[in-house]
């Protein structure tokens, strides 16, 4: 039982980091609204891929729920119709959700492909809870995990579909990031819950690890935010890639000051422990992120380094994590 627990929560800890992953790649190339309703797409289970399953069109047979494109403006099926030679409005009603009325197939595959990932990481996080709440009372603290790791994916799940209406709502690549950082933290402990206690070398000034995993979180907040005022400039065409940075000003600032802060703390461990692994890691996770940060700095923010800048910050914090709880757990 415990090695089939190991794989599912190995399993659910690789999906969410493809979670992350896919989501960052519709965050640069725009497909956020690909589809535009949620959960179906186009009223589609399978989305289309051409123009042509979205247009009105005579003699054709449409679903309730399916959508059309009629000039800018989206359209809803009100009940399985088949269209005559001409458009007649009884049998559509505007989608009134927001009013974001095109369809570029590109787009839309991207985003059914995020939503196809996500609705399959929750699959074995679903049986993980399963199986803990079968053995909720000889270990309860399994169940609060498993339960905690369910719940914030039903909440992403959640914001997903609100952020889909609101036709991107601002705000929500923090609240998604934080969000998936929890459900990989609950996994983590479980996973290290399941695990032979293995025995782990001790390191001077331990307590540089939970310092600097408070400071990758703040870091990773803060670059966050930068995102989210990237998107909003990119939305609007208003300002240039090259200039966007000196725009966004004091966030921005911030950010890369605050990436001294780990810097220094990363070094200093590795200065104590440097046969360490843990040290070694943490200073290489440590060069790679400033590194990725600098590109995107002197490159104009290209495009292809925004998703490889997130994902390894969620891989930074889901490492530096476990090996807190190896560090402290095997001296205890």
């Amino acid at each position: 039982m415990e090695r089939i627990f190991r794989r599912l929560i190995r399993t659910a800890i690789v999906l969410i980091y493809l979670v992350i992953l896919a989501g960052s790649i519709v965050r640069m190339t725009g497909s956020g609204m690909g589809c535009p309703d949620w959960p179906k797409c186009f009223g589609h289970l399978i989305p289309p891929t051409e123009m042509d399953q979205v247009i009105w069109k005579p003699n054709t047979e449409f679903k309730k729920g399916m959508m059309i494109v009629q000039g800018d403006r989206l359209l809803v099926a009100q009940s399985d119709l088949r269209t005559s030679s001409e458009f007649s409005a009884n049998n559509w009603a505007p989608y009134t959700r927001h009013d974001y009325a095109i369809f570029n197939a590109f787009h839309t595959w991207t985003e059914y492909i995020n939503r196809l990932i996500g609705a399959l990481a929750g699959l074995p996080i679903l049986l993980i809870f399963l199986l803990s709440l079968g053995r909720i009372r000889r270990a309860p603290l399994n169940f609060l995990f498993a339960l905690l790791a369910l719940f914030f994916l039903g909440f992403e799940a959640w914001l997903g579909k609100y952020v889909v209406d609101g036709n991107l709502v601002p705000g929500h690549i923090t609240i998604h990031m934080f969000g998936a950082l929890v459900i990989v933290a609950s996994l983590v402990v479980l996973l290290r819950r399941h695990s032979p206690n293995r025995e782990t070398a001790a390191v001077r000034l331990r307590w540089l690890l939970p310092l600097s995993l408070i400071l990758l979180l703040v870091q990773i907040y803060l670059g966050t935010q930068v995102r989210e005022e990237v998107d909003i400039l990119d939305k609007a065409h208003s300002v240039a890639r090259s200039g966007m940075l000196e725009v966004i000003g004091k966030k921005f600032t911030d950010h890369r000051s605050f990436s001294w802060a780990i810097s220094i703390a990363s070094l200093l461990f590795f200065a104590f422990n440097r046969q360490s692994t843990t040290a070694r890691g943490l200073l290489g996770f440590t060069i790679f992120a400033v590194a990725v940060g600098a590109g995107l700095f002197y490159a104009d923010l290209p495009k292809a380094l925004q998703p490889v800048h997130i994902v390894w910050a969620a891989l930074f914090f889901g490492w530096l994590f476990h090996r807190i709880l190896l560090h402290y757990r095997s001296q205890e």
